[in-house]
């Protein structure tokens, strides 16, 4: 049998102990009441001073230290709205309603913010529950004040939708104005005036207000497809592909944003992809993407004038140039002032030695971009060529083309050499003639086999004029002793040993 008195010692042992923890429980209750205290005080003192988020760390440790204490939460609402964190404040200022609804300070700022959000039948309960209360004359006034200003928005809200199902988008979206002026955080509000400004084709608005109201509204996917779809019409394929990304975040399995999300990634590849067949200078491939672009989107106009403005352009850097002024003057009929079409379409004209159509379009693009160096390069080199083409044309002498090889050059020369050779022509006149003829041939073969002086004759400048040169002589002149001192049709007048290699 076991001693009783031990056991009654041991439990006695205890008694000390299990009383200094109860006296410890109750110290510890009267210090976390002080702290409250202590940091709401010390949390005004630094609301008055500015000093926000410290602000904010003291109303956090007293709401966690007396749940039920309501000026806590209204302290910490203070904070918030200060920080322009109205959605944080809500729920705070709906906490001290709960604790203390006979407090109309709370109660008229909660009815201001869901005024300000849209929430007006919410709010018009807040400002009536205020004038039955006891409130100051300053609160009284305030909340008749915005009792009026709920109504009227009532009343134009209510004319706004009518004016939208009618179809009077400018109106409907004046009405808006007025109504967000108000109402900044309504996020219905600011969807509906986006529509009328999409409907009367102002996307820039539209886009600004449904950026607004992605921000105001954490899981708004229908802002995010909206703004892609805006974006994608627009032509800006990127911008498009970043919005409707911003859908799938919040909602992987959205149907129209996953949809429009295959859609647009493809084009963006398609462009990508021609793009980077360009900076490879490998135009054809580059035009046959581009002319899938056209196949992928062929009803947003956006996308088939790009693809036709760089099809334009690959066109004339491919010397393309019949393709290429087709092309070009196709997009600017729809686009006059488009530098870029406008260089590219010069720089065609001049392939096609149509040089006062090439400074026509230089100068339509010096108007629109008075700083760019191509289009300054491009208008003298026009002018020089156009000068040039009053005087000889040592292509059109060979009657070959200015991109014509060396061995193209060469053919030409030799056959219209033997042609216009002088001992061909019996007649004295003849025989001027085709002495003339045979020399401006020789001239011509001289400057397009030289490497140096076909690139200075493509310049605009004739290697062969005087005018021309700055320094060092001509090599040939008019007449038959210009061929660098000798007679290159032999001994005679007219007995020629001319090499045609």
């Amino acid at each position: 049998m076991v001693s009783v008195k031990p056991v009654a010692q041991k439990i006695l042992s205890y008694v000390p102990f299990v009383l200094v923890l109860i006296d410890l429980r109750y110290e510890g209750a009267e210090c976390t009441k002080s702290d409250v205290e202590s940091n709401l005080e010390m949390g005004k003192k630094l609301l008055a001073a500015g000093q926000l988020a410290d602000a904010l760390s003291h109303f956090h440790a007293a709401v966690d230290g007396d749940p039920k204490n309501y000026m806590a939460y209204y302290r910490r609402a203070t904070v918030f709205l200060a920080m322009g964190k109205s959605k944080s404040a809500l729920p705070d200022l709906s906490k001290v309603i709960e604790l203390k609804p006979d407090f109309t300070s709370a109660r008229l700022q909660r009815g201001n913010l869901l005024l300000k959000q849209g929430k007006l039948d919410n709010a018009e309960d807040d400002f009536k529950k205020v004038l039955k209360s006891n409130p100051s004359d300053k609160e009284e006034k305030e909340a008749r004040s915005q009792l009026v200003k709920s109504d009227e928005i009532q009343r134009l809200l209510a004319e706004a939708h009518s004016e939208f199902d009618r179809k009077d988008y400018s109106a409907a979206a004046a009405h808006l104005d007025t109504i967000i002026e108000t109402c900044v955080w309504d996020v219905n509000s600011r969807e509906l005036r986006a529509e009328c400004f999409m409907q009367i084709g102002e996307m820039g608005k539209a886009i600004s207000d449904f950026k607004a109201a992605s921000k105001l509204k954490s899981d708004n996917t229908e802002a995010f497809y909206r703004l892609s779809s805006i974006y994608y019409q627009l032509g800006d394929h990127e911008m498009s592909l970043n919005e409707v990304r911003e859908c799938l975040k919040l909602d992987p399995d959205h149907k129209q944003c996953f949809s429009h999300y295959k859609q647009v990634k493809k084009l963006n590849k398609q462009i990508a992809s021609a793009e980077e067949l360009i900076q490879q200078q490998r135009y054809e491939d580059a035009v046959s993407k581009y002319e899938s672009v056209m196949k992928t989107e062929p009803d947003v106009r956006h996308y088939t004038h790009l693809a036709s403005e760089r099809i334009c352009h690959c066109l004339s850097q491919n010397q393309q140039a019949t393709e290429a002024i087709k092309v070009c003057s196709h997009v600017l009929k729809t686009e006059p002032h488009n530098v870029n079409t406008l260089k590219d379409r010069a720089e065609a004209y001049l392939q096609d030695e149509q040089y006062e159509q090439a400074i026509q379009d230089y100068e339509s693009a010096r108007e629109q971009s008075e700083n760019d160096r191509q289009v300054k390069e491009g208008l003298e080199k026009a002018q020089r060529l156009l000068k040039q083409s009053k005087k000889r044309d040592y292509y059109k002498i060979l009657g070959v083309k200015r991109t014509a090889q060396k061995k193209e050059i060469m053919k030409a020369y030799r056959k219209l050499a033997q042609q216009w050779h002088p001992d061909n022509f019996q007649d004295t006149e003849e025989k001027k003639r085709a002495e003339k003829k045979f020399i401006d041939i020789a001239q011509a073969k001289e400057v397009l086999t030289d490497p140096e002086m076909r690139s200075k004759f493509d310049q605009g400048d004739d290697p062969l004029d005087p005018e021309s040169q700055r320094g060092g002589g001509p090599h040939f002149h008019h007449g038959w002793d210009g061929f660098q001192g000798f007679n290159p049709f032999g001994s005679g007048p007219f007995s020629f040993k001319f090499n045609f290699n």
